[in-house]
């Protein structure tokens, strides 16, 4: 079986969702085939995406002859092949012509019956209409876009869903090993959009809770609300993280959210950095209840020696609720207290 990246079908089209969309909503106003490509495409892969397009061509005509309707060449999907480079011999040996009089230079069509056409993303021209296709360039022109992205206005309607996007590219990257020097480059270029996501989520907690505390109507309801409020953000960005990076939340893992989250946004910030970087597995999942836990303690009583490290499985084996309340209580807790409490059975 072989799979298309992405098939797109509108089924409505808002003049202003496009013009947002710039040349990405252009080439997605009719029905569209997309085969991004990190590296320079090769001579191989287009004629794999080619022979992919023809058979879904095949098929479509075969369901309405099916269906007893009609299909007309208008209604067959479009390729559109995303390159981050593409050399001069490659496009004259497909006949890839530039058609920047209809279009922007940077976009070569084939022969009108292929269907076809070859994105070369840094021959594009660097303007907003551009934005969303040179951000799955490479190197210096994807940086550019990320940038571009960053100082986007916080209500523009794209800005979230892409810095959502980049965020979850900036996870998925760490993952890998023997990454080269421009995957490093781009981890390190998102870095600061984490913290930026952060930040946004810190903010609408704070806003959040300061009408929560003018609906008490008294300054101090005002100041337990913002700081409710920070609690609350601070606690969505934990979560979504865990979940995205680990895909499901253990009972022990939600309840060690509430603790994590009431932590000061200077010390948080570098502690999601690294949880960012586990691996979607079941030890992954054991890693992090661990790492925070750890952490927690190291935090909370100002160092991690090996009588505290050898309580953190017992304090995992208290039931959700305790251990989430006990680890809120940590600034009350001494070191001895917390000994006694979980004693370990001599050999």
């Amino acid at each position: 079986m072989r799979e298309v990246d992405v098939y797109f079908t509108p089924t409505s089209v808002s003049s202003d969702y496009q013009t947002t969309l710039g040349l990405l909503g252009r080439l997605a106003t009719k029905p569209a085939v997309f085969e991004p490509f990190r590296n320079a495409v090769t001579p191989s892969q287009i004629r794999s995406c080619l022979s992919k397009l023809f058979d879904l061509h095949s098929e479509l005509e075969r369901r309405a002859r099916r269906e007893n309707t009609s299909i007309n060449d208008s209604e067959l999907p479009q390729l559109w092949i995303l390159t981050p480079t593409a050399s001069s011999r490659l496009l004259a040996g497909f006949r890839a012509i530039n058609d920047e009089p209809n279009w922007l230079e940077g976009i070569y069509f084939m022969g009108e019956s292929f269907k076809t056409a070859i994105v070369v993303i840094h021959q594009l021209p660097r303007t907003p209409e551009t934005l969303w296709l040179r951000l799955l360039g490479k190197g210096r022109v994807q940086q550019q876009a990320i940038e571009e992205i960053s100082a986007l206005p916080e209500n523009h309607p794209l800005r979230q869903s892409a810095l959502d996007l980049l965020y979850n590219l900036q996870m998925n990257l760490q993952t890998h090993q023997n990454l080269g020097k421009q995957e490093r480059e781009l981890i390190m270029a998102l870095a600061p959009l984490f913290r930026q996501q952060l930040d946004a989520e810190r903010q609408r907690g704070i806003e959040q809770g300061i009408q929560q505390g003018m609906q008490r109507g008294i300054e101090q309801g005002i100041q337990q609300g913002i700081e409710q409020g920070i609690q609350q953000g601070q606690r969505l960005t934990i979560e979504n993280l865990l979940q995205t990076r680990l895909g499901q939340l253990t009972p022990t893992l939600a309840a060690l959210i509430t603790p994590l989250s009431a932590l000061p946004p200077q010390q948080l910030t570098p502690f999601l950095l690294q949880l960012s970087q586990l691996e979607n597995s079941e030890s992954g999942i054991q890693q992090a209840q661990h790492f925070i836990v750890e952490n927690l303690l190291k935090i909370r009583l100002g160092e991690l020696d090996e009588q505290l490290t050898a309580r953190v499985p017992s304090l995992l084996a208290l039931p959700p609720q305790q251990l989430s309340q006990y680890l809120l209580q940590l600034s009350q807790v001494s070191r001895e207290q917390l000994l006694a409490r979980f004693p370990i059975a001599s050999p």
